[in-house]
């Protein structure tokens, strides 16, 4: 058929198409189920390709790290380690802080305070200066007055700060920072009075029974007198303070004699044989007169200038 010539119109009219209908559509939905494909060799139904299976996961994983025996010995191993440092760094703390020992040192009633302190002030009407032992072990000190506590040096400490602020107001001289360093400087010279006293102890050989917490002890008794001497210093003036000081002083020396004596000069090594053992009692003696005589002068050195 020939095709029509240009300005004609064909005769016969192009027929329009249907209304696309449902089963019909421009565009495939996506969104509803993917058809059937080939899945021999590519996929497998319900098998997750983004996760690992079941075997390489935390639970079956934790599972088959438990059931391990080298995992097993390696866990053992290191728990035994981790007991071994730990008994190791309890017994190290128990070296330097005994709990049960420092419980024995304040270990103290009303009655004991009461008497200790009057011992303290008027040692030359007490006799008996002997510690009491009940089976190698010392008795506490609200059974014998005689053994050394913590409890008044503490006390004691705490209440020489205290005058010292009153004293310290008193003369319009207060402030935080004298008065901390009051209590660092009495701090500090207990603590070298101690070390010294270990260290003489040790180069000197001198066996006794004396712990560091007994040292710290008898180094804190002098706060009683301190507190008396300056107490004495504030109500009576200059001349108060030197008689409470004599007094305090010359008492403070009794008790250390006599309370050292029964720890240090009546202590005898085992092992003081030879020429060396005549000289031990001698150096026994040193240190204890050495030890009662320094008490005074650290008095006098941290209460004089509290009073003026």
């Amino acid at each position: 058929m020939d095709l029509p010539h240009h300005g004609y119109r064909a005769t016969k009219q192009r027929a329009r198409a249907a209304p696309p209908t449902a089963d019909s559509v421009l565009f495939e939905d996506t969104s509803s189920a993917a058809p059937a494909m080939n899945t021999q060799g590519y996929y497998t139904p319900g098998y997750n390709v983004g996760v690992p299976p079941n075997d390489m996961q935390g639970g079956t994983g934790a599972d088959n790290l438990f059931t391990d025996p080298m995992a097993n010995a390696a866990m053992m191993y290191g728990s035994s380690l981790a007991n071994q440092g730990k008994d190791m760094v309890n017994k190290e703390l128990s070296r330097f802080m005994a709990v049960n020992k420092l419980k024995y040192f304040f270990a103290v009633d009303t009655r004991y305070v009461m008497k200790k302190l009057m011992i303290l002030m008027f040692p030359y009407t007490h006799q008996d200066w002997e510690v009491r032992y009940h089976r190698d072990t010392p008795l506490p000190p609200r059974q014998d007055v005689n053994a050394p506590d913590l409890y008044i040096p503490t006390m004691a400490f705490i209440t020489y700060i205290l005058l010292a602020g009153i004293a310290l107001g008193i003369q319009k001289r207060f402030s935080p920072e004298v008065l901390g360093l009051c209590a660092s400087t009495a701090l500090v010279w207990m603590i070298i009075e101690v070390l010294v006293m270990l260290l003489s102890l040790y180069l000197l050989t001198v066996h006794s029974d004396l712990t560091t917490f007994d040292l710290i002890a008898y180094s804190g008794y002098k706060y009683v007198g301190m507190i008396f001497t300056v107490l004495s210093g504030l109500l009576f003036g200059s001349d108060g303070y030197y008689v409470a000081l004599a007094w305090s002083s010359c008492a403070l020396v009794v008790f250390i004699v006599r309370s050292l004596k029964m720890k240090i000069l009546t202590s005898l090594s085992s092992d003081s044989m030879g020429t060396g053992s005549s000289a031990k009692p001698q150096f026994r003696l040193y240190i204890t007169v050495a030890t009662a005589i320094f008490q005074p002068i650290i008095i006098y050195w941290l209460t004089s200038h509290l009073v003026r």
